[in-house]
């Protein structure tokens, strides 16, 4: 039994130590708004915040989080910075497909909690690793400026 903190609650899981944890999120827990891409930490779509850093949940055994602070889309909407970045995405019509919004949601709002006014170098690093294949880039970045604040952000 793996005593794991998700979204600020605790939960018992019990499956073998090197599952990654996007299966327990998704099949153990039903909390499946983090999605499976490729697998191999190269997409994005399965972006959680571990400890407030951005993490791949697809290759994250759980044994690895155990005493750590997950945090998942599914709890963006309660954190302040979390709500900004999922109103700027829906006032500026972000998704095309949605597939991957989630895991870039969750990379956006772990950017503007350690740059709140990012530049447009810091929004092209910090978003490099969450793939959009219908090629929202344009969005996303003016998103992510509304969301810190910058009004004039437009798509």
């Amino acid at each position: 039994m793996t005593k794991l903190n998700i979204n600020g609650k605790q939960y018992d899981v019990d499956v073998p130590a090197d599952t990654p944890l996007l299966w327990v999120l998704r099949d153990e827990l039903g909390l499946t708004g983090t999605k499976f891409g490729c697998g191999m930490a190269l997409c994005g779509a399965c972006t959680i915040h571990i400890d407030g850093q951005p993490g791949r949940a697809c290759v994250t055994p759980i044994s690895a989080l155990v005493g750590r602070k997950v945090v998942t889309i599914e709890a963006m909407s309660a954190d302040k910075v979390g709500k900004a970045v999922q109103t700027a995405w829906t006032d500026l019509g972000v998704p095309q497909c949605g597939y991957c919004q989630a895991g870039q949601i969750m990379a956006a709002t772990a950017l503007l909690k350690q740059k709140p006014k990012p530049t447009d170098d810091d929004i092209d690093s910090a978003m490099s690793g969450n793939i959009c294949r219908c090629g929202t880039y344009g969005r996303i970045r003016a998103a992510i400026k509304r969301a810190a604040g910058d009004k004039g952000a437009i798509a």
